[in-house]
């Protein structure tokens, strides 16, 4: 096998799960480094996982020598600087949600790539979840048959020690709501079984926590291949939950309700007929499990680089995802619907906040 892909993790809070994941991928990954602007965290991180290098510094750690990839998990308003940075160090790139704070800045970021000869890989790990790999299959191999109708809730509650956290609520630093750091990626999955919207209405408010940025939105959607999609947000439910309801012409595909592992089995298959459900049985029986969650995107990840292939999420996916949320933004505030694509001329292209 090629040689282990040696990592330097940015930001310890939200890349302790990163690091978990690429340390049981210990075939094709080490974690060589971290940086954390906070020592405790550095001093925990070093212990807890055998990370002999730590550094407060991020042009520190981009400036090692025995690093292929830096993943940034650091606050949201640093990730296009960071990955600009990084690409410039002659890194890969792994980026946590969401990589930029407008469609101007991901349409830099991806000249940025295309002008280097390293990769850009944004975290969108809800994607490989096992009971979403049976339905992607079963859409792959044309057993779902005609879409009609999908629901995608995430109802989360985050309460006021949540954003104690000093970047989070407000529009400079966090860049957006539930809708930019929770929601996206449920929003992610439905664009990945449907492909994108071509029509978008939504209202959006703030109203569970005294903060700058939207935690209550509901959106309808119509997508470019012809059927409707309802989305709800909140992060006032008492009870979390994540669900995804897809209704073809042939079968009904439901999630399970785990707030963070949603895309996990069980899902449910219901066939229109004896015959479509002899089917689902049959295409399911072939469905071969990977790795699920972060390792199961960096296990592709590693396999893209080593076989010069397509990422498991790109760049371009990402510019989607923000399209989306950059259309509900302006009609939220329009109070009308959002024809897509966006083109560079859209008064919310350099920027959905306000």
């Amino acid at each position: 096998m090629s040689r282990k892909l040696r990592v330097g993790v940015a930001g310890y809070g939200v890349g302790q799960g990163h690091i978990y994941a690429l340390q049981r991928l210990a075939d094709q990954f080490e974690v060589v480094a971290i940086c954390d602007i906070d020592e405790a965290k550095l001093r925990h991180a070093a212990d807890g996982h055998n990370i002999s290098a730590t550094t407060t510094d991020f042009a520190e750690l981009c400036a090692r020598d025995d690093l292929d990839v830096i993943d940034i998990c650091t606050p949201t308003y640093l990730h296009v600087a960071q990955t600009l940075q990084t690409l410039a160090a002659g890194k890969h790139v792994i980026c946590e949600k969401p990589v930029a704070g407008s469609l101007k800045q991901v349409d830099e970021l991806i000249q940025a790539e295309a002008e280097s000869d390293r990769r850009v890989m944004p975290i969108f790990q809800y994607r490989f979840g096992h009971g979403l790999q049976k339905l992607k299959l079963l859409v792959d191999k044309k057993v779902t048959g005609q879409a009609y109708l999908s629901t995608v809730e995430t109802a989360w509650r985050r309460r006021p020690a949540y954003y104690a956290a000093p970047w989070r609520g407000k529009w400079e630093t966090e860049l957006g709501g539930a809708l930019v750091t929770l929601a996206v990626h449920a929003h992610d999955v439905l664009y990945y079984i449907l492909g994108p919207a071509k029509s978008v209405f939504a209202r959006a408010k703030t109203m569970v926590n005294p903060i700058e940025t939207e935690d209550c939105i509901s959106a309808s959607l119509e997508m470019a291949n012809g059927s409707l999609a309802s989305l709800s947000v909140t992060t006032g439910s008492a009870q979390e939950i994540t669900r995804h309801r897809f209704c073809f012409s042939g079968l009904a595909a439901e999630s399970n309700i785990a707030p963070y592992q949603n895309t996990s089995d069980p899902w449910t298959f219901t066939g229109d007929s004896p015959e479509i459900s002899e089917r689902i049985e049959s295409t399911l029986a072939r469905f071969e499990p990977l790795p699920e969650g972060f390792e199961g995107q960096f296990f592709r990840f590693a396999q893209a680089l080593q076989q010069n292939t397509e990422l498991p999420v790109t760049l371009l996916d990402a510019r989607v995802a923000l399209e989306l949320i950059t259309a509900v933004y302006h009609s939220a505030r329009t109070g009308r619907p959002v024809d897509l694509p966006l083109g560079h001329d859209h008064p919310l292209y350099a920027g959905w906040q306000p």
